[in-house]
């Protein structure tokens, strides 16, 4: 089934367009994150660095109302077009920030990828079950998921190299306008996905019709606890990685070379873990281990912790060579991969089910709900890492990731007496008509 649909044009544009979109956002994330560690100092570099993290999710907070509107009043592929045609723009801003070295120019650009992120977001999920059928649709989120962390993987890396000295700057800057380029070329294809609502209004009250999704996902209990779930994911996540790559510079004595294998280690995993949670359900929505991949997720993330915490403070530069022989630097890439794989199992079924349970008028906007509620987790946890990271505080890092390994076991019990078992999620999936697909 994957190997069809990486072939199928109701499927392979949208899976190449996320791909690039996901790469280029880490490039420039990371290319941020890159001159603030290298270049600032090690001293502001962790609320820094937090802080680019919040810029790009932050639009989610006005605009994703919107986003849901406009993917399930309009043409999803026609919307798709228009924003990475803009996308073109924000690369120059992009590129002219790396090229000048100026922080506010890449944070204005993170924030605009974050904007049109924000608004594409619903079209991508929900154009989904347009184009696939039902026994298609966890094998596509699989995919759309795993690529996504692929994309992410080259990305931070494409974004860490960035920092090594020798690199020509018009190599990166061709590489920010090349990849925008195929971005929007691949949307081009995308099949049509005409409104099954077209006569619906665009609420102007950006932030009441934002958070006004939250309020219709929580009246159906399923969804807002598939919905929590999804954000919880992105919360542990994000959280991990702005922690991890501070620790490692800093206690470590890490370079960028190390700085972004770190990255690349974590984006694998989630990669193999989705891809492996399309492979465990084989066409089904399966809930029943979701619960326990979050209680993996807290004893890698307690493990990370305790290993960093108890590590000897580095007197020189670390090299990728001597972290990886390293029993400390071992240790922490296989927590890393571990907490990744178990994130990408639970995160793959419960959006699929969540997914499955929004009926097909409302299903962007549902999508954009979900997307607001991983925002305000995300920034929650971001704001909560940076306040305990600020001199006034000063609370170490490795702490900080055994309180969030903490968190994670407590989840984990939350969600295994509240996510409905696989029969129930069957039983309440809306069947996707397979009639019109394009390119089949």
């Amino acid at each position: 089934m994957i190997l069809k649909l990486l072939v199928t044009r109701r499927f392979a544009p949208l899976f190449w367009s996320q791909f690039f979109s996901a790469f280029n956002e880490n490039l420039v994330r990371n290319m941020l994150a890159m001159i603030i560690l290298f270049k600032v100092g090690a001293e502001r570099a962790g609320p820094l660095v937090t802080l680019a993290l919040a810029a790009f999710i932050a639009p989610s907070l006005v605009l994703s109302g919107l986003g849901g509107q406009l993917a399930d009043g309009h043409d999803k592929a026609r919307v798709a077009r228009w924003l990475k045609l803009a996308e073109v723009g924000v690369q120059v801003v992009a590129a002219l920030g790396y090229w000048f070295d100026s922080i506010v120019a890449l944070y204005a650009a993170l924030l605009l990828l974050g904007l049109i992120a924000t608004l594409y977001t619903p079209i991508k999920y929900g154009i989904l079950p347009d184009h696939l059928r039902r026994d298609e649709l966890t094998a596509g989120n699989a995919l759309v998921e795993g690529a996504g962390f692929v994309a992410i993987l080259l990305g931070l890396a494409a974004g860490g190299l960035t920092g090594l000295e020798g690199i020509p700057k018009e190599l990166v800057v061709a590489e920010l306008v090349v990849v925008a380029l195929l971005c929007l070329v691949s949307t081009w294809y995308i099949p049509g996905a005409p409104s099954k609502v077209p006569d619906l209004r665009i609420d102007r009250n950006l932030f009441g019709s934002t958070f006004s999704l939250i309020g219709d996902l929580r009246r159906d209990p399923r969804m807002w606890v598939g919905a929590l779930g999804s954000g919880w994911f992105w919360l542990s996540g994000s959280v991990a990685l702005v922690l991890v790559p501070v620790i490692v510079k800093q206690q470590i004595g890490a370079g960028v070379e190390v700085e972004t294998a770190i990255s690349l280690f974590f984006a694998v995993g989630v990669g193999v873990g989705a891809l492996l949670a399309g492979w465990l359900c084989q066409g089904r929505i399966v809930l029943k281990h979701a619960p326990w991949s979050v209680a993996a997720m807290g004893l890698f993330l307690l493990d990370a912790g305790w290993t960093t915490a108890t590590a000897a403070d580095a007197t020189e530069r670390v090299s990728l060579s001597a972290f990886l022989h390293s029993g400390t630097g071992l240790r922490l890439v296989i927590d890393l991969v571990g907490l990744a794989c178990a994130g990408g199992l639970f995160s793959v079924p419960v959006f699929s089910a969540v997914q499955s349970w929004a009926a097909p008028e409302r299903r962007a906007r549902v999508v954009a709900g979900v997307g607001v509620l991983n925002a305000v987790m995300m920034i929650v946890g971001a704001s909560v890492t940076a306040l305990f990271q600020t001199p006034w505080l000063a609370v170490p890092n490795p702490v900080l990731l055994l309180a969030l390994g903490v968190v994670n076991v407590g989840a984990a019990v939350y969600f295994g007496r509240n996510l409905p078992d696989a029969a129930a999620a069957a039983a309440a999936y809306i069947p996707v008509e397979a009639a019109a697909r394009p390119g089949e």
